[in-house]
């Protein structure tokens, strides 16, 4: 154990066990100058001199104080100390610099002065107080820890070294200030300085684990591996007990790429501490880097299985390998480790959460949204979750779990406008276009700052007035959706299919349909719908050029059907006929397809 801790001092707020007030300063040497050649001194240089002059004469003058002045001078301290707790720094230096007027010589007073022109921020007037103070009361160690913060806020660094270095000198026992001194070398970067600061304290105090903590860094930014081994081999001997030591210094071996000494030490450390997770996550970090992949995945799932090892930080580790799937090498480790964070933590909504996550990456929809329901029961105030889950709702065509879960997700986050999206999406596809509406035009309100998702909703918004043969609103809706994107896909598609059905504005759908067939030469769907454009605009042959690439890869029962349709009018009945059977047997045609075949005659 340390005989000593490191003495962190406070340097605000010492009025009880800092000095008193009736502490008096001992006449100070005068001291000459040496003559340096006269210059101009500017406005500036003059005022600051008149202003050190004032100081130097106070502190040099004895002056007998009247009781009553005396009185009045403490009265005036304390008033002004108690506005300094008040943290009202303008009343606090008015009593102050009174109590100053009567009683200039007091250091109390002087350092009072200089801590509240410090905490309203006037560093100048704060260094000139605290010089006197200490001037005043060389052998106060709280005069030189204020002057020194107020160099360090003026980054004056060189400065506060100076102060703490005859605060050490000057004030007797003040060695633990050593301390405060090789920190601020530290701070500069004066790393030679620090480290002889250092290991002075440790002559006056002995060995002590943080400053070899702290001499270890400053042999690392030295680069002097060997020397910072030796200060943890040190430690390790000194606290054999400890063993946060021993694994510093394994993972001191592995940062420095002395792999068998880390494995060596990391067993050392679950030798003392079987169940240690951090020497099981170095080893598996070792074992990654020497490629001995079964090793370390061993490893970092015993490290996993231990409730020691923190939920966040097996959070942050899975977030490493979420960034790096889908990859075979990698998915099942990922998700072995994500179902043993859900075991260890059954009850901690980020351990499904993040679960949910690689499920979803590694493309297993299913489990992910199985995963994210159990956070969301454990924790439901996370839209994202909800978010996803409704995404996957969306993906695997599950309509009623999609109703479900926006009506659910909405009663808590009325104002997110995706959630009525999918909402009225799943209305649409339960074939309630009125209700689909109501949900779309509340949402695209929400969505006023969104041009693509507004964009989604106008698309979608189409399709259900379609529904209900408000054709004006629907056409509107489409050409909304296209002014922000003209290549929206689906708004193309549909209306232009829409425009061929209800046999408007064919040259229109002409256009849109043929752009989106340029830009997806192989989509079935999509063929299919340029192919009835031309059909209905008596191009029997383009159609049929059209519908035969969509039917390479299209088995649907509307594109059959109209392909049959399309040979009907060029006359080869019989292949018609054998198409409308086809389409009928496949299913998915039109209510017409059985009179089509029953009286082998075309109705539209």
């Amino acid at each position: 154990m340390s005989r000593f801790g490191i003495v962190s001092v406070l340097l605000l707020g010492l009025l009880v066990a800092g000095p008193t007030y009736a502490q008096q300063a001992k006449p100070a040497a005068a001291t000459s100058a040496p003559e340096k050649k006269p210059r101009k001194l500017t406005r500036k240089e003059r005022k600051e001199l008149a202003r050190r002059a004032a100081l130097d004469a106070a502190a040099q003058q004895k002056r007998t104080l009247s009781e009553k002045d005396r009185e009045i001078s403490e009265a005036y301290f304390v008033d002004g100390v108690r506005f300094v707790l008040l943290e009202d720094y303008n009343k606090a230096l008015e009593r102050l610099l009174k109590a100053y007027a009567l009683n200039p010589t007091n250091a109390a007073v002087n350092y009072k002065i200089a801590e509240t022109n410090l905490l309203s921020g006037n560093l100048q007037d704060a260094t000139n107080f605290a010089q006197a103070a200490v001037k005043l009361d060389p052998q106060n160690a709280y005069y030189y820890l204020l002057l020194a913060q107020v160099h360090t806020s003026q980054k004056q660094y060189d400065q506060a070294a100076q102060v703490y270095t005859t605060l050490i000198k000057q004030v007797p026992n003040s060695g633990y200030y050593l301390f405060n001194l090789a920190d601020l070398y530290m701070a500069q970067g004066k790393l030679n300085e620090a480290l002889a600061t250092f290991n002075q304290a440790e002559k006056e105090f002995g060995p002590l684990d943080e400053v070899s903590f702290k001499k270890q860094q400053i042999y690392l930014k030295q680069n002097n591996l060997d020397k910072a081994l030796q200060e943890g081999e040190a430690l390790i001997a000194s606290n054999p007990d400890q063993v946060r030591y021993v694994l510093a210094q394994a993972q001191m071996y592995a940062a420095n790429n002395r792999f068998p000494d880390a494995i060596r030490v990391a067993q050392q450390a679950l030798k003392q501490d079987p169940d240690n997770p951090r020497a099981r996550m170095i080893l598996a970090d070792v074992y990654r880097q020497q490629n001995n992949q079964p090793e370390s995945e061993k490893q970092i799932k015993l490290a996993f299985e231990s409730p020691a090892l923190d939920i966040d930080d097996k959070v942050r580790i899975l977030i490493d390998y979420i960034k790096q799937l889908p990859n075979p090498a990698l998915n099942q480790t990922a998700q072995d480790l994500a179902a043993i964070t859900t075991r260890v933590h059954p009850r901690e909504a980020k351990a499904f959460s993040i679960a949910g996550d690689i499920q979803t990456v590694t493309g297993n929809r299913a489990a992910a949204r199985a995963n994210y329901q159990k956070a969301i029961r454990l924790d439901n105030s996370r839209y994202q979750i909800w978010q996803q889950v409704v995404l996957i709702d969306a993906e695997l065509n599950q309509v009623d779990s999609l109703l479900t879960h926006t009506e659910q997700a909405l009663e808590l986050f009325p104002n997110q406008a995706p959630l009525w999206f999918y909402n009225g999406v799943g209305h649409q596809l339960k074939k309630q276009p009125a209700r689909a509406i109501k949900s779309l035009e509340y949402g695209r309100k929400l969505a006023t700052d969104n041009p693509e998702l507004l964009a989604q909703f106008d698309t979608q918004l189409g399709d259900s007035y379609h529904e209900l043969k408000d054709y004006a609103k629907s056409d509107a809706a489409y050409e909304a959706a296209l002014t922000f994107d003209a290549n929206n896909a689906q708004a193309l598609n549909n209306y232009s299919y829409y425009l061929s059905l209800r046999g408007e504005k064919l040259d229109k759908a002409k256009e849109m349909a043929g752009k989106l067939v340029k830009q997806f030469p192989d989509n079935d769907t999509y063929l299919d719908t340029y192919g009835w454009v031309l059909y209905r605009l008596k191009d029997y042959t383009g159609a049929r050029q059209q519908l035969e690439k969509a039917l390479k890869t299209s088995a649907d029962g509307t594109v059959i059907e109209h392909y049959g349709d399309v040979l009907f009018q060029l006359g080869e009945t019989d292949k018609a006929l054998a198409q409308w059977q086809r389409a009928q047997k496949t299913g998915g045609a039109s209510p017409l397809i059985d009179r089509k075949i029953k009286d082998k005659k075309l109705y539209e």
